[in-house]
């Protein structure tokens, strides 16, 4: 194992996922009065895994295709325009 990947991938996400709706959302059923919170934890983390997974396998697929360094000019590029567009709503 790549343990710079692992650390990477892992702060990125950490930092990606911190304050956003996601976690937003769990913060509000775990403030749930009698809420089991071992219950929601679960759910939760399925929930990312779920997705991560998704979002893995679909880069897998993607990188067959399209070389990967052109997909993170699109990413950036896509990041880009979400930030321009969310600034312009505000």
């Amino acid at each position: 194992m790549d343990m710079k990947l692992i650390a990477t991938v892992f702060a990125t996400i950490f930092l990606a996922e911190l304050g956003d709706k996601t976690q937003l959302a769990t913060l509000l059923f775990a403030a749930r009065e009698g809420s089991s919170l071992l219950t929601i934890f679960i759910a939760a983390s399925s929930a990312l895994i779920a997705s991560t997974a998704i979002g893995v396998l679909a880069g897998a697929v993607v990188s067959n295709y399209v070389d990967p360094r052109y997909l993170s000019y699109i990413a950036g590029g896509a990041f880009i325009l979400v930030g321009v567009w969310t600034i312009w709503q505000a």
